[in-house]
Order: structure tokens, then C-alpha cells, then sequence
């Protein structure tokens, strides 16, 4: 029986053992780093410090992603998590040692680098595990992991400043995020099978020379995903600010942790069952969902002013995984077979790298009004959407 079940959920012993270092790490990154922008609030920091935040997540997911990828085929899986671990653990005790709002971006250097320079390896390790018809399921079950500490971690970081306040809160939950990194790296290392680089292919160092592989699809696949990403980062950090502090209920920090949970729990839902229907079929229109979901959020946030309606704007905000994992799986087929770590590092270079100027803009947009921010955003996410129904194809077309 297990077995029939690992295999239909595409589990390998390297895939498990990478799902559950994300529990751990994610864990403990998602107990603080969600309330970081109250942190920095709490420590004197404005609307410009939470937006330099949220851009600096963006520039540096795109900054990481290409030497994630090219690290991962030059030293193998096995070592490069580790060196992606020990980054990530410097800029958490960084956060705990220095209580300052100037420490935090600092350390956001090191702490917001192992989501997205662990990417690509991972994703290159699912398509060279798994058969193609699996790869849809493997990404799935790597998103659906991926949000069990997202669910449970909020909640936790919630109770910790409920305890210990907005200040002393947010670095005991850092504290406990370099722990359970410690822990992490060191199941890692005893699990993940150490697989070296297959084929003749060598790994790219320059980014540059990989822009030739983007065929057609990718490239209008790309287009589409930066304007959806618009929409989701202009508003992105101060959807917290927003539900504590501006609407005429504010909910708590234990109560904003609920509805983080309640995306999550929505996303965790629809993973398996969308991933079987989509490795059986095209993939197009489950990323065509998922956009729209991504596009409706914003607006939908404006109307909602007390925890009851925010509990719906989450559930319609954990809907917009409907695709996502389908949107990774079609970057991974659409790749060359020897270029895959490289060209999806260079797809999230690429895209990241323009995306985070919405993330900075979306405090100046803060500044003149909420809901201009979250209207600008939504145009943003109609405009992307509109796009890749119109001229986005699927791997099973002509590229």
C-alpha cells in the first residue's frame, strides 16, 4: 500500500529528504519573517524600510536564483544546501544578536537567500528524479510541504510576540529559526543521496549565454508572470499593516497568523488534485487560473475591514496555488534536458529582477493611499493574465 502511494505521489528517498528539510527551515523563517514588518515598525523604522524589505526579497530571489542553480550543478545537490543553510542561519542570528531596524535588511541579505538559491536545485532534482508524467506531482508535493509551515508558522510567531511583545517576540522567533536551521542541515546531510553532475553539459556561468534557450513559450510565459507578480508585490508587505493597523477591526497578531494558516490550508487542499489533472492534460489553463486568482486579492482586500471578511480574502488569496506548482512544472519541460537548474535560475533572474521595483514602488503607492496600492496592483494582475490567455502556449505545442 505505501508503496502505491509513494508512487503516486512521485516519492523518492532525495525528495523526501528535501521535504523535510523545508518543513524545518521554513518553519522557522515563516515564525518571524511575516511579521517583519511590524518589527521594523516596532523598532522605528517606516512605510520606505518595509519597502526596501519587500524589494530587497525580490531583488535578492533574483540575484540568488542563477548562482542557486549553477552552485547546485557544480558542487551537487548535497553540498550546496549546506552552504545555502549556513547563509541563511548567519543573517538569523544577525536579527536575534542586533535589535536594530538597520540589522534587519542586513541580515535579509543572508536569511531571504535560501527559499530562492535552493530553488532550482530542487526543481532539477524532481525533473531528473521523476518521470515526466510525475514532475507536475513532485513540484506539488514540494509546494504542499512547503505551506505546512507557512500555516503553522505564523501562528507560532503570533504567540511568541503575544508573549514576549513586538520587539523581544519577533527575535525569540528568530532564535528559534536558527535552531531548527541547525537541525536541518544536519538531516540533510545524512539523507539527501549525493548525486553528481550528470551528462557532458558543463554549468553556464554567465546567465547571459542561457538567454538563447529561452524559446518563444518561456519568453511569453515570462512576460505574463512579471505583470502577475506585480500584482502580487506591490501590496505584498503591508497586507499585514493593512489587517493590524488600518482597517476599522484590525485583527491581532495570533488572528493574522489564523488567516495566514487559512491561505495555506486552502493551497495545501488543492495541490494534489490539480496535479494529477494536470500531468494528464495541458497546462495552460490551470496557470491561466491562477493568475486570476493572484489578480482578484488586491481588490477584493479594499471591501474587507474586519477579521470575518479577511477570513474569505485569504481563502480566495490560498486559491492563487492553483497553478503555481503547474507554472513551475512547464518551466521545467520547456527547459533544454542538460540546462535545467540554469535556465529556471535564469527564468526567476529574470523575473525577479524587474518585479522587485514593484515591490519598492508599492510603499511610495502606500503613501498616497491603500487603496490606490491595491488598485494599481490589480490592474497589474488583469493586464498579465489577459496576456498569457491570449498568447501563452503549453509544452505540448508548438514552441
Amino acid at each position: 500500500m505505501w508503496k502505491g502511494v509513494s508512487e503516486f505521489l512521485g516519492l523518492r528517498r532525495s525528495t523526501v529528504a528535501v521535504l523535510a528539510m523545508v518543513i524545518l527551515v521554513g518553519m522557522g523563517e515563516r515564525m518571524a519573517e511575516r511579521f517583519l514588518p511590524i518589527y521594523l515598525i516596532a523598532l522605528g523604522g517606516g512605510a520606505v524600510s518595509i519597502g526596501l524589505l519587500n524589494g530587497l526579497d525580490n531583488l535578492l530571489s533574483a540575484l540568488y536564483s542563477f548562482p542557486g542553480g549553477y552552485l547546485s550543478d557544480r558542487l551537487g545537490y548535497k553540498r550546496a544546501l549546506l552552504l545555502f543553510n549556513l547563509i541563511a542561519m548567519s543573517g538569523f542570528l544577525l536579527v536575534v544578536l542586533i535589535p536594530r531596524w538597520q540589522a534587519v535588511l542586513l541580515g535579509a541579505v543572508f536569511f531571504l537567500s535560501w527559499t530562492a538559491i535552493s530553488l532550482p536545485a530542487t526543481m532539477s532534482l524532481i525533473s531528473r528524479v521523476l518521470p515526466p508524467h510525475k514532475r507536475t506531482m513532485g513540484v506539488s508535493m514540494h509546494s504542499l510541504v512547503r505551506r505546512i509551515p507557512m500555516a503553522l508558522g505564523p501562528v507560532l510567531g503570533g504567540l511568541c510576540i503575544s508573549l514576549w511583545g513586538e520587539r523581544d517576540g519577533v527575535r525569540i522567533a528568530f532564535a528559534f529559526a536558527f535552531l531548527l536551521a541547525i537541525v536541518a542541515a544536519l538531516l540533510q546531510q545524512r539523507l539527501i543521496e549525493e548525486r553528481p553532475p550528470e551528462g557532458e553539459v558543463l554549468p553556464e556561468k554567465n546567465p547571459l549565454r542561457l538567454l538563447r534557450y529561452l524559446n518563444p513559450s518561456l519568453r511569453r510565459l515570462l512576460l505574463s508572470d512579471i505583470m502577475v507578480r506585480f500584482c502580487e508585490q506591490i501590496p505584498y508587505a503591508f497586507v499585514v499593516v493593512w489587517s493590524m493597523k488600518r482597517i476599522a477591526e484590525p485583527v491581532s497578531a495570533v488572528q493574522f497568523g489564523v488567516l495566514t494558516s487559512i491561505e495555506m490550508v486552502t493551497a495545501v487542499l488543492i495541490y494534489i488534485p490539480v496535479a494529477y489533472l494536470a500531468d494528464r492534460s495541458a497546462k495552460k489553463p490551470f496557470v491561466v487560473m491562477t493568475f486570476l486568482f493572484f489578480t482578484l486579492f488586491p481588490l477584493v482586500l479594499i471591501f474587507c475591514q474586519s477579521f470575518k471578511a479577511l477570513v474569505f480574502a485569504f481563502i480566495l488569496r490560498g486559491l492563487k496555488e492553483f497553478g503555481e506548482p503547474t507554472r513551475k512544472a512547464l518551466i521545467m519541460d520547456l527547459a533544454p534536458e542538460h540546462r535545467k537548474a540554469g535556465i529556471f535560475g535564469l527564468y526567476y533572474l529574470l523575473r525577479d529582477t524587474v518585479v522587485s521595483v514593484a515591490a519598492f514602488g508599492g510603499a511610495f503607492l502606500w503613501m498616497i493611499s491603500p487603496v490606490v496600492n491595491f488598485l494599481v496592483a490589480f490592474s497589474f494582475g488583469l493586464a498579465g493574465t489577459a496576456v498569457f490567455a491570449l498568447w501563452g502556449r503549453d509544452h505540448t505545442e508548438t514552441r
